[in-house]
């Protein structure tokens, strides 16, 4: 019996010229790939091309076709990644003292509802060692003082290398990365903020939303950099806020938005449905 095909995503961004996708589909025909789901966009304000092809082959490995796109591409411009589409995303979740959105991945991660695989949690608080304990993943208490930061966050990155990490979560950790751990951990960084933004950043964005009497309440998850909850958003939502809510109404209201677009944008990230174009994101959903 011949072997069943492997199912492989390519993912690339190139400047915009004709024929890319025919190129693109005649690359995999090629060598031996059937074209399973497919979706292009061309950012007219940047000149630039995104595509998102899923396809199988019977005959290739992950190294010969990545062989063959590091031919490919130079010609093009070419930026690129290619994976497994079988393969669950190494993930390490960072949290404070706020639980919902880590019990609500742990939860869709065991009931298979994203396509990863959660190596270790870590903590700068002690309150959810059992819980992670319940799930059978390791928990590293990391203690952090504005003194002890550059150690803290070294011993951080330690566990992220050791588990070979692709992604790390941050879950509601209320400490902000250094410049050279955003940079580390460039493009493969989330975070979960509590607010719509730009609207409200900060720490206490409900408290700032019921003093402003909003209307609608928001969440937001973006990728990680330098600049504070300035990344490139991945996907926001929000709930209806009513005059007679209090600061906990809004609270409670927006950690379930905060745990639901996490989820999203942790699974589109682990099905590789994201290209960064610049300060914001492309999408293939």
């Amino acid at each position: 019996m011949n072997p069943a095909p492997t199912t492989f995503i390519l993912t690339l961004s190139c400047p915009d010229r004709k024929g890319l996708v025919h190129a693109v589909s005649g690359f995999l025909l090629d060598n031996g790939g059937n074209i399973e789901e497919a979706a292009q966009f061309n950012d007219q304000t940047t000149g630039l091309f995104f595509m998102r092809v899923q396809f199988s082959a019977a005959d290739q490995s992950l190294s010969a076709l990545q062989a063959a796109l590091a031919e490919f591409a130079p010609p093009l411009n070419m930026q690129w990644s290619l994976h497994d589409a079988a393969k669950k995303v190494p993930t390490v979740v960072f949290v404070s003292r706020e639980g919902h959105c880590l019990n609500d991945l742990l939860f869709r991660w065991k009931s298979g509802l994203l396509p990863i695989d959660i190596r270790a949690i870590i903590s700068n608080h002690r309150d959810f060692y059992q819980l992670a304990a319940s799930y059978n993943v390791p928990f590293h208490h990391i203690p952090m003082t504005a003194a002890t930061k550059a150690q803290a966050e070294a011993r951080q990155y330690e566990i992220i290398q050791a588990e070979q990490a692709e992604l790390v979560v941050l879950a509601r950790y209320m400490q902000i990365l250094s410049d050279d751990l955003s940079q580390k951990l460039s493009g493969k960084a989330i975070n979960i903020h509590h607010s719509f933004l730009p609207s409200f950043k900060g720490a206490k964005p409900y408290y700032q939303a019921h003093d402003r009497g909003v209307k609608l309440i928001g969440a937001t998850a973006h990728y990680v950099t330098a600049d504070l909850d300035e990344g490139p958003i991945i996907e926001q939502d929000v709930a209806r806020a009513f005059h007679t809510d209090t600061v906990d109404d809004l609270t409670a209201r927006g950690r379930d938005t905060e745990s639901q677009v996490l989820a999203r944008a942790v699974k589109w990230h682990s099905e590789h449905r994201i290209l960064i174009n610049g300060h914001k994101t492309v999408v293939f959903r």
